[in-house]
C-alpha cells in the first residue's frame, strides 16, 4: 500500500512524449502537473515521473533532495487520495510532476501541497 515500485514509474520515452503532446496540465504551486488517461494494460492505476529543472537547481544534490521529498510525499498519499478514486471509476493515468518552486522547502510543505495536488487530480480525472 505504501510502496513505490519500478512498475509505477513512467520510463517509456514514447509515452512521455505523448503525455506532453496530448495530455492535460494544471498548476498547483510549487508543482506543474501533466496527465493523460492511459490504456488499461498497465498494472497500477498511475505511472508517474518526477522532474526538477536543472536550469533552476544547478547542483545535483539539490535536485535529488527535491525529487526525494516529492516521491516520499506521493508514496504516502497516493493510495487514499488518488488510487481509491481511480479504482472506483476504473481509470488509469500517466502522470508527470515537475517542481517549479524557487527554493527547497521543508518536507511538511511538500506533503501538504502533494495532498492538494492529488485531490485536484483525482477530481479532474474522474469527471
Amino acid at each position: 500500500m505504501y510502496t513505490f515500485k519500478k512498475e509505477e514509474r513512467l520510463c517509456n520515452k514514447r509515452l512521455i512524449d505523448g503525455l506532453f503532446h496530448n495530455g492535460s496540465s494544471f498548476l498547483c504551486y510549487p508543482f506543474k502537473v501533466s496527465w493523460m488517461p492511459a490504456d488499461a494494460m498497465q498494472q497500477y492505476p498511475v505511472q508517474v515521473v518526477f522532474a526538477v529543472a536543472k536550469k533552476r537547481y544547478k547542483h545535483a544534490v539539490d535536485r535529488n533532495t527535491v525529487k526525494r521529498r516529492m516521491r516520499e510525499a506521493y508514496r504516502l498519499n497516493k493510495q487514499s487520495l488518488l488510487y481509491d478514486a481511480l479504482n472506483n471509476s476504473d481509470k488509469k493515468l500517466l502522470l508527470f510532476i515537475s517542481y517549479i518552486g524557487k527554493e527547497i522547502a521543508p518536507y511538511d510543505f511538500f506533503e501538504k501541497k502533494m495532498a492538494k495536488l492529488l485531490t485536484q487530480l483525482a477530481a479532474e480525472a474522474t469527471k
